[in-house]
């Protein structure tokens, strides 16, 4: 199968071993002074270690690959303590990877180790991919009688905005007001910030190249029921293909079994509301 996995430039490596902590995972070890991808089975794709490489010699690609196996990958962590187990679960969690986050558990509860709790995880101090870390941005409120022509500014007010890097846990999704968007919208309708996200928390997603629709289901079901938000506006293009927007947010809602009324607003490629 095609998949994205690690890839390790030699001529860059000069074997200095900072990746290999950030794989728990083991798919990572320095051979005859190199990193090497020992299995394909062992590397989920997602990159914690390429943040961690001084000379840029990781990177993430595209490749028919073995079909990353967790049962395995599981096998290899609880031989390494808890602290690895620990590591494993919060890099799963913090890059939306619900199904392989429950196959580590299930794993877990059948060889009778216990499963850490938040507590312990976060004693373990594990910092996590930079590009999923979760913050709020705060903005300046516009006064009344300030003037219409000044700049364009910035209503984002969360970090991450991309659907597979946002943890259901994150602060800023307690009842809030969500905006679900499918990414092409935001370039599309010139005055995205002012008209629809001042006050509402960003999730962006591409319903047509992304690859799998179903996990993003999950994650939204998940973000549901945790955080209970006030409402759920779907902005999608015109074009059909982004008209899954709209069925993830409805099916997530129906999954989680919240009154939630996802109200349904298509933009026309033009730039235009569309009736």
């Amino acid at each position: 199968m095609k998949r994205k996995i690690i890839e390790i430039n030699e001529d860059l490596c000069n074997g200095c071993g900072n990746c290999i902590p950030n794989c728990p995972e083991g798919a990572l070890r320095i051979i005859d002074g190199k990193a090497r991808l020992i299995s394909d089975l062992f590397c989920d794709g997602l990159g914690a270690c390429v943040k961690e490489c001084p000379l840029g010699a990781l990177r993430i690609i595209e490749r028919e690959a073995e079909p990353y196996d967790e049962k395995r990958v599981m096998e290899n962590i609880v031989k390494q303590g808890k602290n690895v187990i620990i590591a494993h679960l919060m890099h799963l969690k913090e890059h939306g990877e619900f199904r392989l986050l429950n196959e580590a558990i299930e794993y877990l509860k059948e060889k009778g180790i216990n499963i850490p709790t938040e507590t312990e995880k976060d004693s373990a101090h594990h910092t996590g991919c930079p590009s999923a870390n979760t913050m709020t941005i705060k903005r300046k409120e516009m006064g009344k009688g300030e003037p219409n022509d000044k700049p364009s500014e910035s209503y984002l007010a969360n970090w991450p905005v991309q659907m597979k890097l946002i943890s259901p846990y994150a602060p800023y999704l307690k009842n809030a007001d969500l905006l679900l968007a499918a990414d092409c919208v935001p370039f599309a309708y010139a005055d995205f910030h002012r008209d629809f996200l001042r006050g509402r928390v960003l999730i962006i997603l591409c319903p047509k190249l992304d690859e799998s629709i179903d996990d993003y289901i999950d994650k939204l079901t998940e973000i549901i029921k945790v955080n209970e938000p006030k409402s759920i506006n779907v902005l999608h293009m015109e074009v059909p293909c982004c008209f899954g927007t709209v069925h993830i947010a409805k099916e997530a809602v129906r999954r989680s079994g919240k009154d939630i009324v996802v109200k349904n607003i298509t933009i026309t490629i033009g730039g235009d509301i569309k009736d």
